[in-house]
């Protein structure tokens, strides 16, 4: 019998999929951007906020701050296909020496 794999103990990334069924401007995709978080005076987190225009509002998540991995070999993905905003990104990780 196997052990059960437990998750990992840190983040390792995020996958945001955001729906925009009703945009009305169809030729305005959707757009983040990664601001300070005002409740975090370590700078250990930060706000992601989504803007889509009418008639939806911003949206913000409070994540890890840390540095992303940009490559899509290590799954990052930014696509706006079907009315769904898809954001998928994981952190660089640390070496230990």
């Amino acid at each position: 019998r196997r052990a059960p794999n437990p998750p990992p103990k840190v983040v390792q990334g995020y996958k945001f999929n955001i729906f925009y069924p009703e945009l009305r401007d169809k030729s305005c995709t959707p757009s983040f951007k990664v601001v300070h978080d005002p409740e975090s005076p370590d700078g250990s987190t930060c706000l992601i906020r989504f803007h889509a225009g009418p008639p939806y509002g911003d949206i913000a998540f409070r994540i890890v701050n840390k540095e992303w991995e940009y490559t899509a070999r290590r799954g990052f993905r930014c696509v706006f296909e079907r009315g769904i905003l898809h954001l998928y990104f994981g952190f660089k990780r640390q070496r230990y020496r």
